[in-house]
């Protein structure tokens, strides 16, 4: 398996500022890889929330995590700002794939780059419906040329 070369941030469509925190780091002086997938977590649903398409409290569709995966590329560090970037690769029925890039305030190439992937369920069922025509609505700005390609 090749390692992925790392993204560059014009590859994203949405940003949010993230500020690291001391508790980030591990014994080793870096954010430990854990928290990176808080990080993840935490654009997507900035956007989503801010879209107005997510109502964590009473919403009647919520979004699971079924797949998720990282690659690293540089340490990140606190007192660094991350910039979180992400995209939509694919929409699919019931399901979503978001790519996250985390970048070093200023730099181009990211720190590090994944995806998760959200199955939209029933909150009460919690099984799969259709994707809501508001959140699709509010996705299709997020889908990237590249990962179009690839959808």
């Amino acid at each position: 398996m090749s390692k992925p070369t790392p993204a560059l941030r014009d590859d994203y469509r949405h940003f949010l500022p993230i500020t690291t925190r001391w508790m980030d780091n591990d014994v080793y002086g870096h954010v430990n890889n854990v928290v990176y997938y808080s990080y993840f977590d935490t654009v997507v649903n900035e956007y989503l929330i801010r879209s107005d398409v997510l109502d964590v409290e009473h919403g009647t569709t919520i979004g699971l995590v079924v797949e998720t995966q990282c690659n690293y590329f540089a340490p990140l560090v606190f007192p660094e700002r991350v910039d979180a970037g992400l995209r939509v690769a694919r929409i699919g029925g019931s399901s979503v794939r978001y790519e996250v890039g985390l970048f070093k305030e200023g730099e181009r190439q990211a720190a590090a780059q994944g995806h998760f992937v959200h199955v939209y369920v029933d909150r009460a069922t919690r099984r799969p419906v259709a994707l809501p025509e508001p959140l699709r609505a509010a996705l299709v700005p997020l889908i990237a040329a590249a990962s179009e390609e690839r959808a």
